[in-house]
């Protein structure tokens, strides 16, 4: 028996908004939608995401999101307005990574194995 890759599903206050930071800021493309649902299905590459619209508060979460080059990332994050929290940098548990912050307030850790 196995397992197949999980799937996050990220709570955000308005699903369009939502869905056009995933693809301005981090490139990642919608798959599907289920607008009565409040529900979308985003992807880049193999890394895929659920986006659940909520009325209630928005609990924020944290994710270790693996990059081939973490600085070219970090560039490319900052220039399509992405919010840096902590630039690239060699850290003491053997990543290099910088880390980010969405509109909802979820984390991103953006790293690489040194």
């Amino acid at each position: 028996m196995s397992l197949g890759q999980p799937v996050a599903e990220i709570p955000v206050r308005d699903l369009a908004t939502a869905r056009a930071w995933y693809a301005e800021v981090l490139g990642f493309e919608t798959r599907w939608i289920r607008a009565e649902a409040g529900l979308a299905g985003m992807a880049l590459g193999d890394s895929v995401l659920f986006l659940r619209e909520v009325t209630g508060p928005v609990t924020p979460l944290t994710f270790w999101v693996f990059a081939e080059d973490v600085d070219a990332m970090c560039r490319l994050v900052t220039e399509r307005g992405g919010e840096i929290v902590d630039p690239p940098s060699d850290k003491p548990w053997g990543m290099r990574q910088f880390t980010l912050w969405d509109p909802q307030g979820h984390l991103f850790h953006v790293h690489h194995d040194l």
